[in-house]
This record gives C-alpha cells, structure tokens and sequence, in this order.
C-alpha cells in the first residue's frame, strides 16, 4: 500500500471478507470490514462526506462548532475528523453508549453531552432534540444532523456501494443492513436500483425497535428497548428507503451478542453488536434459502468497543444474559 499524508486518507477501500467457519446453508456470505477503517466503523465514510459538504457550501465556517447527536460511531467519526480539521465538536449521545467509546471521545478532546436513552423523540432530554437546541444556542455552531443530512447516504452510494460493486464483479443476490440513520440502507438502495435491482435489500432490525414492524405491517408496535448500540430507531429515519426493503428479522440483544462472540471465536473477527444483529439476520436469511445465493452484511465496528460490555461474561450475567442464556 502507498504512503498516505493523512489519517483521512485511509477511510475506506475496507475488504470484503467469504465467511467459511459459520453455517450459512447454501449461500455465500460476505463481510465487508468496515470495522478497519481508522475511526473503527463504517461511520467514517459519512463523518467525512458531511463535514466535507458543509465546508463546501459555506454552512460550516472555519471554527465553527459541530454539533451531533449520535450513538457512537458517528460522533468518533466526526471527532476523528474535526480533530485533523480543527473544529470544535460537542457530541450529545444516549447513555447506554459503551464506556469504551466515551473514553475515546473523551481522549480526542470532544466535549460530550450525555443525556437520557429512556425517552422518545419530542422528550426534551431526547439526544437530537437536545443537539438541535444546542445549535440554535451557540452561535457560529454547525448541527450535522446525520438523520437528514443528504451527504450521509450519496456517501454510501458513491464509496460503500461502489466498492462492492467492484469487489463482487457486480454480482450480490442480497445485502442485509441495519439502520440507525438510514444512510446505508438509502445509499446502497440507490447505487443497486440502477445497476442490480433484483438485488434484494434485507433489514436486521433489534427486538424492540419499530422498523421491522414497518416492513412487515406498514404500522409498528409501540417502540421497546434494547442493548445493541447504533441500530434500530422509533421513528422512521426519512433516509432510510425501508419500503425498499423485501423482509426484516427481528434480532434479540442475547442472539446479537451470541452471533457477535461466535465471529469472533469462529472467523477471528472481533465486530461489535450491531455486526452480530447483522450477521444473525442473515445467517437466517441465507439457512432458509433452497438455492445458492451470494449474500453481504457488514462488520459495522469493531468489537473493541464493547468488551466492558457483550465480551464481558460478568455484564452479560448482569443483563440476565449470561452465557447460559445467549
């Protein structure tokens, strides 16, 4: 590989990974790693594609402050960025976020905002209520605002989509995704209508959120709860295309551990909860197939960001999770 001036220069181009260790009936099922690039998650890619639009059409000025609302993934993306571009960021993120993510923020210098993972949009202690009520509060200030921000999915159609295509000869029956904002679901959406659009679009939702509900009555249950970070919403993220989407499972956070951990001991890849809400979603999509197809998910981030947590057996057995249950 050439030498690269900048960190930056390093998001994306992620592998794409035959998963041979697991029993994935009479498919082929591919990983793209997007846990390897240099922030961890597949969030770089839009991290960089937003703040490179706002930069470009003037609404983030040269010091400026960035504000967002994020899980994790995005809010270390950002950070990673507006460290090497020198922007003030204030990231506003749920409390349920692992340790591991806070102390990375924390050691890039972002001042973090958490606020309460118990309430609906609307609730002022919501965490994109909370960020937009920042932004209008702070002059100069910059809201990224990922759930709507059009930069989110183009970045997905123009890299993730793109290398796919090329790593695959154009060739995927289905690509099982989650949604968080929706960007990777909306950007993929948009590359394959064009160029595959038998390819079918499978979503892994957590138990407890209400997209899979919308796939499969159009109307959802009221919104539960889950552990799995990044993934699954109560509302409809306006990105996200989910009529695009053929069939949803629904992924408890005692499976999604489990899947995640068996990756890990199976294929030595260490992906975080997500990966294993992805990774057990199509597992069963590709078990019940009666013919072969050629299936990709996503190793969302990288499970190093969670072993305080589903890699501990000690918080697992503190969830009622224990390996016992898992």
């Amino acid at each position: 590989m050439a030498i690269v001036n900048s960190v930056l220069d390093l998001i994306g181009h992620t592998p794409l990974l035959r998963l041979n260790q697991l029993d994935t009936g009479p498919c082929e099922l591919l990983l793209k790693l997007e846990n390897q690039n240099p922030g961890g998650s597949i969030k770089d890619r839009v991290a960089l594609a937003m703040i490179n639009e706002a930069e470009q059409s003037g609404a983030l000025k040269p010091g400026g402050t960035i504000i967002e609302a994020t899980a994790g993934n995005t809010g270390l993306g950002l950070a990673l960025i507006a460290t090497q571009k020198g922007y003030p960021l204030i990231l506003v993120v749920p409390d349920k976020m692992s340790r591991e993510k806070i102390l990375h923020l924390k050691a890039l210098g972002v001042d973090i905002r958490l606020t309460r993972s118990d309430v609906v949009k609307g609730h002022p202690e919501y965490y994109q209520d909370y960020a937009r009520r920042l932004a209008q509060d702070i002059p100069g200030s910059y809201y990224i605002d990922q759930f709507s921000n059009q930069a989110n999915p183009q970045a997905h159609t123009a890299t993730t989509a793109a290398e796919l295509w090329q790593q695959t000869d154009g060739r995927i029956d289905a690509i099982v995704v989650g949604v968080g904002s929706g960007g990777t679901l909306g950007g993929l959406q948009h590359f394959f209508k064009s160029r595959s659009p038998e390819t079918e679009f499978i979503l892994a939702d957590p138990q407890g959120s209400i997209l899979a509900d919308i796939v499969d009555h159009a109307e959802p249950k009221p919104p539960g709860s889950w552990l799995v970070e990044g993934i699954g919403e109560d509302f409809i993220p306006p990105l996200a295309q989910i009529d695009g989407v053929s069939r949803a499972y629904r992924v408890s956070d005692s499976e999604a551990f489990h899947t995640a951990r068996e990756l890990l001991r199976r294929e030595g890849i260490l992906a975080g909860s997500s990966t294993g809400t992805l990774l057990a979603a199509a597992l069963h999509y590709c078990r019940a197939q009666t013919e072969p197809k050629r299936v990709v998910t996503f190793a969302c981030d990288s499970g190093n960001k969670y072993l305080s947590k589903m890699f501990n057996d000690e918080w697992l057995s503190d969830q009622g999770l224990g390996l016992n249950h898992v």
